[in-house]
This record gives C-alpha cells, structure tokens and sequence, in this order.
C-alpha cells in the first residue's frame, strides 16, 4: 500500500550495526564476552522490598547512559527526517540540466539493459518520472537516506533467493521504509503484508506478537511471496502489480483487456493505485539510479557504530520490568523489538520457536548473567498485579439478570442488590417504577446466587 502519511522507523539487527553518536565506545566483544561483575552493584527492590543486586560490568556500566542517550538522539533525528514537511527540504533544480524527454528515454534504455523489468518508454512514465524529481526530491532525499539502514538487510534475502536486486525499491513504494508504517486497510510494516497474507507467509499475529512490524521476518516473507507472484505470472512488472493489489485482480484486468500479458496494456483495467504502482516503482529506481546526476543525495550523519544481539526469553515479562532492570526506556526496548505490540514479551510454549529479545550488544552479558533473578522479579511483578486485579475484581458489580417475580416491586429489589432505584430505572430505561412478572432487569451490584445469572 502507498503511504501518503509516513513515520520512521530504523532496523537493528544482529549483523545489522546501527551508527550513534560520536563517542569513543569500547569493543563490544570485550563486553559480553570477557563478562566480570563490579564489586558494588547498585540494588533492585521489587514490590514487595525484596532486594537483588544485579551484576554489571563497570566498562558496560560507564558506557550505558551514553550509548542510550545517543540511540535516542538518533532516532529523534530520524523521526524529523521523515516527518518534516516536504516544503521545508524543497530544492530548486536549476543547477540540473532540463529534463528532456530524449534524455528519459536514453536512461530508461539502461535500465532496461541490465534490469529483468521492463523500462519500455511511454509517456504516462514519463510524467511520473518528470514529476518524482522535480517536485518530490525531499521526499527521495528522505528514502537515500533511509535506504543505507534498510537496502543491505533487502538486498541480503533477494540475494539468498535468487531474485532481482531491484525489488528493493518496492519497499519504498510500500511503506517508504517504514517498518512501522499502518494502512488504513490495516496493511502492516515495511512491506505491508494484509493479516490473511502474512499469515500464510509464516509470520506470527497475534494479540502480542505481530512479526509483519519484524524488518528481518517481513523481509523474508515478502521475498517468497514476490518469487510465488513471478512463478504465476512469468513477468515482473505484473507480479508487482499482483503484490499491491492480489493476483485476483491482475487476472481480472487481462479478461478485461482481451488477454493482454503486458502490463501497460492491461493498466486501464486496474485498481487506480495499482495502475500508479508499477510507474512510482520505476520512478523510485530512476531517481536513484541517477541521483547523482540530478543532485540528489542522502542526508550526511556522523555516528559510531554498535552492534545489537538476541536473547531467548524464557517467561512473560514486561518493557516496563526489563527498563528497570537493565537500565533502558521503554522507548528503546521498543525501537530494538517492534514486533511485540502490547510492550509484553508473551510466555512461550513451543520451544522451538523462543520468543526473542533484541538487546545491545552491550546488555546481553547483563541479562544473561542475572536472567535468573530477572525472571524471578517478573514473576513476583506479576503475582502482584494479579492479587491487585484479583482484590479490585471483588470491590467491582457484578452485571447480573433479575427476572422479576409475583410480589416484586422496584424498591425490593433494589434493596435486595445493594443498588438505588434510580440507578435501577436507568439501567433498564425505565419511565417510571412499574415492572411487571417475568421482566428481565438488568442489575449491577453484588451477586446473588439464587435469583441471577451473571451474563
């Protein structure tokens, strides 16, 4: 799905490194794997003032608040990239030479040289090609930069699958590389995957879990997807079309189109994105093909670098007890880990396939080496929680059904559930206090056994 609102969002993963700040950071191997607790580790104290001492390593210790602060500070950057209005980063491209139909034409012949695609000339493409760069640079400026976080991690499973290299740049005309980014036809992450299609691509959806906001799995998934699309169509350019709007449709655009194969022939015949997809597709790929020529370029940052690594997570356990005990936000928790939805890691029960937790490099010696005490907190945490839901449950009405009886009058029976006539005339939107035997009343108040039913 095209994005018209877009957020930002940037991947970490294991082989991943995201670039920090600009502080001097010790080796991460040093950290993790030549583990030693400091003598005087500060004390944790759970709810109910039990107190644990966390082991840390003091060169980890010293590094923590600053890598974290400028993992924040990264991300903030980030999310004005991608948030600012185009207006504000709006070029003028005088400085470029004039963009000559001849001089389309003469590009898109490369392309189409070296690309599976077909980069046959037309003039709609040439409108939308015109029209990405000379109104839309920010907006690609934007996706350069995006695209070093996002295109090695692409590039790696196309590459694993024997696909074009090039469909990189559909993630761009999905999500403009957002792994966050929402549809309203509730299309999900960085390549936009329906609940029903992500799902039968093996990814997890669930009330905690969602793996279509996973760059890593999503990623995975679109790739069979895209080679299960090219198997049925024996074209690129219909499998893209195919992607963004289902195979049902291609198919119906070529009986309409008298069994048309190609895709501009069958473009008219549509749904109107999907008859925008494929060009804003080679658009993308011109535009950055030819940056350099048109005076496009990524926006410059300066940072270090740190690597990030996994854990498996044995029980539940919450963002808000791992901030505490590992010394991060819940915010960090939640750009290292968007597949979970609810800031909840869910307990698991298929081993063979652990519930993950992404941490820096830098943390994973801490969880590992206190994981015990870790989930020991969790628990307690809670147990405490569900005693306090458990006490609050009992102080709350019940919502009960009262079938009125011989003898029965309004004021018995509100007496009857601890409750007030009015309250009772309410909740059944009654004018006055005349009932008669055999109603049903609706009653919120304390139970009672033997004349309701809790509904």
């Amino acid at each position: 799905m095209i994005m018209k609102t877009i957020l930002s969002g940037v991947l970490i993963s294991a082989s991943f490194c995201l670039a920090l700040g600009q502080q001097q950071l010790l080796p991460t191997d040093q950290i993790v794997d030549g583990f030693k607790p400091i003598g005087n580790p500060s004390p944790y104290a759970d709810q109910r003032g039990v107190t644990y001492d966390l082991q840390d390593q003091k060169a980890a210790y010293v590094a923590d608040s600053i890598m974290l602060s400028n993992m924040l500070s990264f991300f903030d950057n980030d999310n004005k990239l991608v948030d600012e209005s185009d207006i504000a980063y709006e070029k003028a491209i005088d400085n470029t030479s004039p963009l000559s139909t001849q001089e389309i034409k003469n590009r898109l012949e490369i392309l189409d040289r070296k690309s599976p695609f077909n980069f046959e000339y037309n003039k709609q493409l040439e409108r939308v090609i015109v029209h990405y760069l000379k109104d839309k640079r920010s907006f690609l400026e934007r996706m350069m930069t995006l695209s070093q976080f996002y295109f090695p991690l692409i590039e790696q499973e196309l590459d694993k699958n024997d696909l074009p290299i090039e469909l990189k740049y559909l993630a761009i005309a999905e999500s403009a590389l957002n792994p966050k980014a929402r549809s309203r036809v509730g299309a999900r992450g960085l390549w936009q995957f329906m609940y029903a299609t992500g799902r039968y691509f093996g990814l997890r959806v669930d009330n905690y879990i969602d793996e279509r906001y996973d760059p890593i799995k999503s990623t995975e998934a679109a790739a069979k997807y895209l080679q299960q699309l090219y198997n049925t169509f024996d074209d690129w350019d219909l499998a893209l079309a195919a992607y963004n709007s289902g195979p049902g449709n291609v198919n119906k655009a070529r009986r309409r189109s008298g069994g048309y194969n190609n895709y501009w022939n069958l473009r008219n015949y549509l749904p109107r994105e999907t008859a925008n997809y494929v060009p804003l597709f080679i658009a993308t790929m011109f535009a950055f093909e030819f940056s350099e020529d048109y005076g496009l370029s990524p926006k410059p940052y300066e940072r270090n670098y740190f690597e990030t690594d996994t854990v498996h997570v044995k029980t539940k356990i919450s963002f808000e007890h791992l901030s505490k005990t590992l010394s991060m936000s819940i915010e960090e928790l939640e750009i290292l880990n968007p597949t979970y939805k609810r800031g909840v890691i869910p307990k698991n029960y298929n081993q063979n396939k652990p519930n993950i937790l992404r941490l820096p490099k830098f943390k994973t010696g801490v969880f590992v080496s206190n994981e015990k005490d870790i989930y020991k907190l969790a628990e307690a945490s809670w147990n405490s929680r569900e005693k306090q839901n458990s006490e609050l449950q009992k102080t709350q009405p019940v919502r009960s059904r009262y079938r009125v009886r011989s003898g029965d009058y309004l004021g018995k029976i509100a007496q009857r559930y601890g409750v007030s006539i009015s309250n009772l005339r309410r909740w059944n939107n009654l004018k006055s206090n005349t009932i008669r035997v055999g109603q049903s009343l609706v009653v919120y108040g304390k139970k009672i056994n033997s004349v309701s039913q809790k509904s």
